[in-house]
């Protein structure tokens, strides 16, 4: 228990172990990969004062304070009735020793192999299913072609509702003179004779800015903005 409680103290406790019953200490450094039957300076010694060799009969454990030849300078606790004490052993009693160093080697270790594995890889999404408008390209070209077909629709629809009409008589024809209105409704009900135009041949050619023959058909003048 003083091992546990001075590891804890120094921040080491997960290299060390923190274990009440000595066997299951041992067993915890063989798994760890971190047992040896070789002393070293900071390594726990576990001892079997019957002088077995196997794990199962741990009996006490302490810290290697140095080694010197076959013998080794312990720090023990709860040992001749003394709370703390410094030792010097043989090894005859040794099950084994401890590494903490080897623990923190492997734990270091394991941490790295963890952030160098590789990125999981993304899952392969299929693409999706392709469309009619694919063809048009992109959402501005889709857009080109809208306003494309709204333009040729309006001026289709505006061409039909408002076209010019053609004249009945040229532009220029000179006016028929007036005839007396039928008593009798006669000429279709609006009182007005019918116009027919006379031919290329009978028509007089009026000079331009000429004034009309009295009596005659009067002729429009051209529009001119001078005056």
């Amino acid at each position: 228990m003083f091992i546990a409680w001075a590891a804890d103290k120094a921040d080491i406790g997960a290299y060390v172990g923190q274990f009440a019953w000595t066997p299951s200490h041992a067993v915890w450094f063989i798994k760890q990969g971190a047992w040896t039957r070789e002393p070293e300076p900071g390594a726990l010694v576990f001892f079997d004062w019957r002088g077995g060799d196997s794990y199962k009969g741990v009996d006490h454990v302490g810290i290697v304070e140095r080694v010197e030849g076959k013998k080794i300078h312990t720090i023990e606790a709860n040992v001749d009735r003394v709370w703390l004490k410094r030792k010097v052993r043989e090894t005859d009693k040794v099950v084994g020793y401890g590494l903490p160093r080897v623990v923190k080697a492997n734990a270091e270790l394991s941490e790295i192999r963890t952030t160098q594995q590789p990125f999981p890889l993304r899952e392969r999404r299929e693409p999706p299913a392709a469309s009619p408008l694919d063809a048009l390209g992109g959402p501005l070209a889709l857009l080109a072609v809208i306003i494309v077909t709204t333009v040729v629709v309006a001026f289709r629809v505006a061409g039909r509702r408002g076209g010019h009409r053609r004249l009945t008589r040229p532009w220029n024809a000179p006016t028929a003179p007036e005839s007396p209105r039928s008593p009798a409704g006669g000429g279709g009900g609006t009182g007005e004779a019918p116009y027919h135009p006379e031919p290329e041949a009978r028509r007089a050619r009026v000079p331009v800015g000429a004034a009309p023959a009295k009596g005659g058909p009067t002729r429009r003048r051209p529009y001119d903005p001078r005056t």
